[in-house]
């Protein structure tokens, strides 16, 4: 009996990349691939869609405590 192994694409360089426990990075290809997804979302270059929960000017220092 042959297990086919699932392929999945990397989110960040799209190479096919096998999802196996072996590899713990992933969906990502590796460490890199995972830190420049992560500097996307950090940086709100990624974001998901939808109107903010928070108004950032409504807020003062003493009101996020």
């Amino acid at each position: 009996m042959t297990t086919k192994t699932k392929q999945v694409s990397c989110p960040s360089c799209h190479k096919k990349v096998a999802w196996i426990e072996k590899n713990r990075h992933r969906p990502f290809c590796s460490e890199r691939c995972k830190l420049i997804d992560f500097g996307d979302w950090a940086t709100e270059k990624n974001a998901i869609a939808g109107n903010p929960i928070f108004n950032d000017e409504d807020e003062t220092p003493d009101q996020l405590q």
